[in-house]
C-alpha cells in the first residue's frame, strides 16, 4: 500500500485469499482503497468481471468515502449483477 510500508506481494496474497490480512488491511479494505484511488478501467485490468461482481458488495459500496463514488459504484454493481454470471 502506497501510504504504508506494505509489500505489493503481501497485498496480492490477501487479494488472492492466500492470507487474511496485511498490516491493518483485509481483502475488503484493500478493495475499497483501490476503488477510491483508481479508475474503473484500471480495476478491470486488476480483476476479472466475476471477481469484481463478487467484491463489489453492498457493504463495500456503503463504505466508500465519497457520495459520488457510492452512486457510481451502485450503478456499476447493478450492471455487473445483470451482465456477469455468478460463478461458484
Amino acid at each position: 500500500m502506497w501510504d504504508y510500508d506494505i509489500s505489493p506481494v503481501e497485498v496480492e496474497k490477501v487479494l488472492q485469499a492466500k492470507k487474511d490480512t496485511v498490516g491493518h488491511y483485509n481483502k475488503q479494505t484493500i478493495f475499497i482503497k483501490l476503488l477510491e484511488s483508481y479508475s474503473w478501467f484500471t480495476m478491470l485490468q486488476l480483476f476479472s468481471p466475476q471477481e469484481l461482481r463478487q467484491l463489489l458488495s453492498d457493504d463495500v459500496v456503503k463504505k466508500l468515502r465519497f457520495k459520488s463514488l457510492r452512486k457510481k459504484y451502485e450503478f456499476v454493481q447493478k450492471r455487473l449483477q445483470k451482465l456477469v454470471p455468478v460463478t461458484e
